[in-house]
């Protein structure tokens, strides 16, 4: 069985030190969390690359909510990615959803043009963020972003209201392989859980086969006003090693 993905929310240097050190596999860079996570500056960025070595995912988004915002605002946005990619950004984090409550294929491609994952560009790697959770639909919002390219992740608690409410569709997700996010034979972008997570809810997705996990206020035992906890994310990877029968 091959090691489960962890991923950690970190805000600055120090997040990301303490989260590598912990083991994480990966951070997910933001500032902003009373906004539910908003892009970091160009500047953050370089900070904590050059702090750590594990794989960093940034952040476009510009507001809390779901929607791009007008014609401006996604120029910004796109102006904000451009920076981030030239400062060497090459994995991120992002998601809207349109009026109709599907993603925002416009919003979702202007981005991808900016950060390398549009036709004749180096792909970047991205994660579909939990705009999913808020979605009319999430097996049609999924057939939307089918073969966009770069998408190889859902981060989901299953229910916009958290892992609690959503476990029951994270573990029908991941017994039907959720196909609708692949084409033409591809691999169907990764389910990685995160919202709400608690310890006591990896026994039943580990034993579902699910293998990527995402921590933001678990790791900060003082909150989001803390820091990243080295003890508690040890304590997250450590519960995640343990081997758990799939099957």
């Amino acid at each position: 069985m091959s090691r489960p993905l962890l991923e950690v929310i970190a805000l600055d240097v120090a997040d990301a030190v303490a989260a590598q050190a912990g083991g994480a596999d990966r951070l997910e860079l933001v500032t902003d969390m009373a906004a539910d996570g908003l892009s970091p500056s160009r500047e953050t960025f370089a900070a904590i690359r050059s702090a750590v070595d594990i794989p960093l995912r940034v952040m476009l988004r510009a507001s809390d909510g779901f929607a791009a915002g007008g014609a401006a605002a996604l120029d910004a946005l796109c102006a904000r990615a451009e920076k981030l990619r030239t400062e060497g950004a090459d994995e991120f984090v992002l998601g809207f959803l349109a009026s109709d409550g599907l993603a925002d294929l416009a919003a979702v491609g202007a981005l991808l043009d900016v950060i390398g994952a549009g036709p004749g560009l180096d792909e970047s790697r991205w994660t579909f963020h939990r705009a999913i959770d808020h979605a009319a639909d999430r097996d049609a919002l999924r057939r939307r972003l089918a073969g966009l390219p770069g998408l190889d992740t859902f981060l989901t608690a299953g229910s916009a209201a958290g892992v609690d409410d959503g476990l029951p569709v994270l573990l029908a997700e991941a017994a039907g392989g959720v196909a609708d996010g692949a084409a033409g034979g591809a691999v169907a972008p990764r389910i990685m859980v995160g919202g709400g997570l608690r310890l006591d809810h990896l026994p039943a997705l580990r034993a579902a086969g699910i293998d990527a996990f995402h921590i933001g206020g678990a790791a900060r035992p003082s909150g989001w006003g803390g820091p990243v906890d080295i003890a508690s994310v040890e304590e997250w990877r450590a519960a995640l090693d343990e081997v758990v029968p799939v099957g």
